[in-house]
């Protein structure tokens, strides 16, 4: 309310509000104008001129419904008003004679007072009408504002329903974070569907309210959502950074807003090690909302284009915080060279600046195969809270990660020579011992059999792991991590 009282009585003509939330734009701006004693309208290209009020009382029905007859009509008017056109972005671009009439008005201000306040999802205004106008950012609803549609959306379940609506008050607590970002008419209709589902909040009402909000803010393409995430109990191996992840967990999730929060980690290590697994397992343990940058999406042919979709990929990721931003294969999208006219150190830059300035909560899983090809700015201290070596899986994770398999495909092992298993598979890696698992799985049914260990050797013994094929390379990965990076 304070930053409209300011717009609309700071001697500007025309003010800009982006937002796909127009019914509380109207009702925030009624109440300024009611606060300034002035009279306020609206205009839609259906309805035409309507005096704003509770009621919406129609002002000549049917007159001033084409834009240039509105302009005229609003620059004849000497008493001074407030006319909110919303969705009028289409016509300031229909050409001189629109653009005119605006700047008609902007420039007789100073003598008759009107202000256009032009409301809609986006708008860019032609240059010669910049110096003439303001943007404001509508307040987003509070935590409290959002606590209250809850209650009001629970009392409306109960109205409707019989009986009382429940909540887990851990599940509210985190629906009430998960819908932060989002206009107030959002906001109350993913409330909405969480409470009229079944008349419960609980945790099973988060993933759904996450997608939603996902899907609202329209980030699908460069970011994507990643609906299926994983639990830790599925990851073999890997106990350093288990524990590390849970010594993070309550700071990150329930601590306070400040600079000392989790920023990130970076994994390096041999493909199929379970970088990407992993990403996964924190926004599942975490249960957090996963998202995905597709660096392959964000490069742009046009000059400037791929920096402003990262700049606009990460402040989405913003709005749907706390969540996981994954960067999988980040070296592909930031090997810094003169091949791309400096678009790769321009987006490095870009996402360095993000890095250290940012306030919401993104926790940031950034997995790399070939660590050499990252710029040093990338990875000095302090960019990333630590940077992970993930290596081939030792005795013990291989047979964390055949007990994961093979229970995954309700196969038991009472019967399988584990040990024998575990022997077989060294220098495998976790999706080639996925892969073995899976190919004797088909091969048993293709022959009517039940799985068995020997059926499992067989598999392992006729493949060749990339630690074989590619030994070179992953001796000398091996060798640079070492005294670099701390072991997952």
């Amino acid at each position: 309310m304070d930053d409209l009282l300011i717009a609309l009585t700071a001697n500007v003509a025309v003010v800009v509000i982006e937002t796909n939330d127009e019914k509380h734009a109207c009702e925030q701006l009624l109440d300024c104008a009611q606060g300034l004693a002035k009279p306020c309208f609206k205009w839609t290209a259906s309805d035409g001129l309507k005096g704003l009020t509770r009621g919406l009382q129609i002002i000549e029905p049917g007159q001033h419904v084409e834009p240039e007859a509105l302009l005229r009509h609003i620059k004849g008017e000497h008493k001074p008003g407030i006319y909110v056109l919303c969705d009028f972005h289409p016509y300031l671009q229909d050409g001189p004679l629109i653009t005119r009439l605006v700047k008609d008005i902007a420039l007789n201000h100073d003598t008759i007072g009107h202000v256009l306040v032009l409301v809609s999802h986006q708008l860019q205004l032609p240059p010669e009408l910049l110096t003439y106008s303001i943007r404001v950012r509508l307040q987003l609803p509070s935590e409290r504002e959002i606590s209250e549609i809850v209650r009001e959306e629970a009392k409306r379940w109960s109205e409707q329903r019989g009986g009382r609506a429940g909540s887990d008050r851990e599940a509210l607590r985190q629906l009430v974070r998960a819908v932060r970002g989002l206009g107030h008419q959002d906001v109350r209709r993913l409330v909405r569907t969480a409470i009229f589902d079944d008349g419960v909040i609980d945790h099973s009402d988060l993933p759904a309210v996450n997608k939603a909000k996902f899907e609202l803010m329209n980030m699908d393409g460069i970011l994507s959502y990643e609906f299926a995430v994983e639990q830790m109990d599925q990851v073999g191996g890997l106990t350093h950074l288990k524990q590390w992840l849970a010594d993070r967990h309550q700071p990150f999730v329930h601590g306070a807003d400040d600079s000392d929060q989790p920023k990130g980690m970076l994994l390096v290590g041999v493909q199929g090690a379970g970088k990407s697994l992993a990403a996964k397992a924190v926004a599942g343990c975490w249960q957090l909302p996963l998202l995905r940058l597709d660096f392959g999406a964000l490069y742009n042919k046009f000059f400037g284009e791929t920096e402003r979709n990262l700049r606009q990929s990460l402040a989405q990721a913003e709005v749907m915080s706390p969540c996981i931003l994954w960067l999988d294969e980040i070296e592909k999208g930031l090997a810094t060279g003169d091949s791309d006219n400096g678009t790769s150190k321009r987006v490095l830059g870009t996402l360095l600046t993000w890095m250290a300035e940012r306030k919401q909560r993104v926790f940031m899983v950034a997995t790399s195969n070939d660590i050499s090809r990252l710029p040093p700015e990338l990875l000095r201290k302090g960019r990333f809270d630590e940077i992970f070596f993930v290596d081939l899986p030792d005795a013990t994770a291989r047979r964390s990660i055949f007990n994961i398999h093979l229970n995954r495909r309700q196969i038991s092992t009472i019967d399988f020579d584990l040990d024998l298993l575990v022997e077989a598979s060294a220098g495998f890696s976790g999706a080639e011992i996925e892969q073995a698992v899976v190919s004797s799985f088909f091969a048993a049914r293709a022959q009517e059999l039940q799985v068995s260990d020997q059926l499992l050797l067989s598999q392992i013994y006729q493949t060749r792991p990339l630690s074989v094929v590619m030994a070179e390379q992953i001796t000398a990965l091996r060798a640079w991590a070492d005294g670099r990076t701390v072991l997952a």
